[in-house]
């Protein structure tokens, strides 16, 4: 008599969803941020968002086919959402060379070397489905260009339309860091619609909201880690606001401030919340999101850079596989 059990890893139970599925919402997600950096940079926002998705498909292409021998996975739209996620975290005059470069560091090794999708070293183990939104790649390659290339990843352009003042050349969060201006003289409303120097990913913070909300409304993703997120670094920033004796408005204008500049919200809603890198449970998710917030503004206020956002999730991801161990779900069946 034949077997008639099968032991298998999981995941165990599959959803309707796709790995193509998901990764086309990621897609549309950030459309709205993509019009918006064209407007305010020109035709080189787009120039540098199609160099940069068409090297990452090709470059995954060539490894899974010559050095992987294995089937392409390039028609599940993974390597185009590192392409584009790689275009956002750099600015508009980047030199298409330095794009050629992140595109290969992002797919060679921040995905391919250890298998492709879903087969990083920060993989913990993704329960009830097979899809992984790839967003880690991304993120090495963005580390790797600001560490390789810091002059040229931290010259941003002028958007159009705009004056020339203290943030030419620099983000808001640069010129506030480096004292040419104060947290309370920025127009809040240019970070919003995007009126500010910066990646492309990172100027309009009004249009990568409206990315989350379509995410969440499409259930690709759920909203605790983002707004743990948020949440955390307005509540550092206050903190922080009230130790040094600042009263009134600035106590709220420096948390919103912190949350709108930057990286703040792209690593939030599009990094931080990556199925494979982030905990398996809502507690888990908290814990590392806290983690992500605090490193942040740590990175921001007192570290050698800018902006942390980058630099904090890869150190949390890092934590995930002690955060999962530690913070399990309550077995079926068990009372506590």
């Amino acid at each position: 008599m034949a077997n008639q059990f099968f032991v298998a890893p999981s995941p165990h139970v599959h959803s309707a969803e796709s790995t193509t599925k998901i990764m086309r919402d990621v897609v549309i997600a950030l459309l709205p941020a993509l019009v918006v950096s064209a407007l305010l940079f020109g035709w080189s926002v787009l120039g540098v968002t199609a160099l940069s998705v068409v090297c990452c498909v090709v470059f995954e292409y060539l490894i899974q086919r010559f050095m992987l021998r294995g089937a392409p996975t390039v028609g599940n739209l993974s390597a185009v959402v590192t392409g584009v996620l790689l275009a956002f975290n750099l600015p508009a005059s980047i030199p298409w060379w330095i794009v050629v470069i992140g595109a290969f560091v992002a797919i060679a090794i921040g995905k391919m070397t250890f298998g492709g999708l879903g087969k990083n070293p920060f993989n913990p183990a993704v329960v009830g489905r097979l899809v992984e939104i790839p967003l880690l790649p991304a993120l090495v390659g963005r580390v790797f260009l600001l560490i390789a290339y810091p002059a040229q990843m931290t010259s941003f352009p002028q958007p159009a339309g705009a004056v020339a003042d203290a943030f030419s050349g620099a983000t808001p969060l640069a010129a506030v860091k480096f004292g040419a201006v104060s947290a309370s003289a920025i127009d809040y409303q240019d970070m919003l619609f995007g009126s500010i120097p910066g990646s492309l990913g990172e100027v309009a913070a009004l249009a990568l909201l409206a990315g989350f909300v379509y995410l969440l409304w499409r259930r690709v993703i759920t909203g605790h880690v983002p707004v743990t997120i948020l949440a955390t670094m307005a509540l550092f920033a206050f903190f922080v606001a009230l130790g040094r004796g600042w009263t009134g408005s600035l106590l709220y204008e420096f948390p919103a401030f912190h949350v709108l500049a930057g990286g703040a919200i792209l690593g939030a809603v599009f990094m931080a919340t990556d199925y494979s890198t982030s905990p398996m449970t809502v507690r888990g998710g908290v814990i590392y999101a806290v983690g992500i917030g605090v490193i942040t503004m740590c990175i921001r206020l007192w570290g050698a850079y800018p902006e942390g956002m980058s630099f904090a999730i890869l150190v949390m991801n890092a934590t995930v596989p002690l955060i999962n161990r530690s913070v399990k779900p309550k077995r079926f069946g068990a009372k506590k």
